[in-house]
């Protein structure tokens, strides 16, 4: 078993680094930024108060795992008066130099089976454990990006925004459509909900950085967030053995606070170019709707063009067997005959349903396959909950269950 396991340590550790080759072979370089060389103490950069980074290790999940360093949320936590000073030094520092200490990016990656018997490396789910110290720093750095973006940002990015969430997504999108087909007798939407392969893993930091500068940040904090994307260790562990270490320099690292933000402000070029389509991104979460008047596509199919060249200079994958294709049309008085659309020469499969973002959106835009959905969740879960009780747990114990399991599911998507 100990060889078996040591195995398929090394074999998932190279599985999961397997986007390093191809995106060094598309961005033609291995790894380094086309960020400039600067001297940072000349420039401008922000600091971290000692009051900030106490307050973010008070917050501290403690039930957290610990990374690769070995150090717990609950010994920050406990210890933030007298940790807060020497770390705020160290992050400063760092922020400063545009270096991230190698030991605050190193990531274990531990397998999770996504099936009961997993027959390939693709059913095994990463979970990366990172140091709980650098997700701390990670959170102050994406505070202050947040805050420091300019307000033409895609207004249809609706991931990481203030007073936006996926609720505003979903509206938006059932909004085009229906006000589309208000308009006039004849008119129907299309919509291609995207799904790209290991989209956080196929960023090219050097890319980033060039967009990072275009939307303001400071060259010095484009820099720091360079550093922190290259040169990163990885390992995987399976059981009791862990792999040897790979260096990537590729990618968002999963598990880590700010790579959601990162792929955001990576795809905020990404957007429609005509007045008939649009471009919904709840991060990497894409929609293209074609708004088709006159049973003309062009305008529909040039934008899912743009798209796929969009991706492929931005190193970002297709995964056209899991793309898909749904068309709401109201029209009763003829019969269409809708184009086909193919991605990169491959057919996408056309569907009377899909679950975006948590909701059912059907052909008809009607509740029914969404309410039904739920309704058999929550009955499932009910049925836990009565075993719970014959077991005379107590009240607050199935109070907890229920708001945790059965509540969350009939109130998802219902802004309060």
């Amino acid at each position: 078993m100990v060889n078996v396991d040591a195995f398929l340590a090394n074999e998932l550790n190279t599985f999961y680094a397997r986007f390093e080759a191809a995106a060094n072979h598309a961005s033609g370089a291995s790894g380094t930024t086309s960020v400039h060389v600067l001297n940072t103490k000349q420039l401008n950069t922000f600091t971290i108060s000692e009051h900030e980074v106490r307050r973010a290790f008070k917050r501290v999940n403690t039930r957290k795992a610990a990374g690769p360093d070995g150090i717990t949320g609950r010994v920050l936590k406990a210890c933030a008066d007298q940790l807060a000073p020497v770390f705020t030094e160290i992050f400063n520092l760092s922020l400063e130099q545009a270096v991230v200490p190698s030991c605050f990016k190193q990531s274990t990656i531990v397998p999770v089976p996504k099936k009961p018997q997993p027959a390939c490396l693709n059913d095994y789910r990463p979970v990366a454990l990172t140091s709980v110290v650098m997700k701390c720093f990670e959170r102050l750095v994406r505070d202050f990006i947040t805050a420091s973006l300019p307000d033409t940002l895609d207004p249809l990015q609706f991931a990481y925004r203030q007073n936006r969430s996926t609720e505003d997504a979903i509206a938006h999108l059932l909004h085009t459509t229906n006000s589309h087909l208000d308009q006039r007798n004849g008119n129907y939407t299309k919509m291609l909900f995207v799904d790209y392969s290991s989209a956080f893993n196929t960023i090219i930091p050097s890319t980033l950085t060039s967009k990072l500068e275009v939307l303001g940040l400071s060259l010095p904090l484009c820099q720091w967030i360079s550093n922190f994307l290259t040169d990163r260790p990885q390992a995987v562990r399976v059981g009791k053995h862990t792999s040897s270490t790979l260096t990537l320099s590729t990618g968002a690292p999963q598990g880590c606070v700010l790579s959601p933000l990162l792929y955001s402000l990576y795809t905020h070029d990404c957007v429609a170019t005509s007045n008939s389509t649009t471009i919904i991104k709840f991060a990497d979460d894409t929609v293209v709707v074609g708004l088709i008047s006159n049973n003309d596509e062009t305008a529909y199919l040039q934008e899912v063009k743009n798209l796929e060249r969009w991706c492929q200079e931005n190193n970002l994958l297709l995964n056209v067997s899991k793309t898909k294709e749904l068309i709401v049309d109201f029209s009763t008085k003829q019969e269409r005959s809708y184009q086909p659309l193919n991605i990169c020469g491959t057919p996408v499969e056309r569907v009377d349903s899909f679950r975006y973002l948590g909701v059912h959106i059907t052909q008809d835009l009607s509740w029914s396959c969404h309410i039904n959905t739920l309704v058999k969740k929550a009955r499932q879960r009910l049925y836990h909950l009565r075993r719970l009780r014959d077991f005379k747990l107590p009240s607050q114990v199935l109070k907890t269950f229920y708001t945790c399991t059965i509540e969350s599911v009939l109130t998802g998507s219902i802004t309060s």
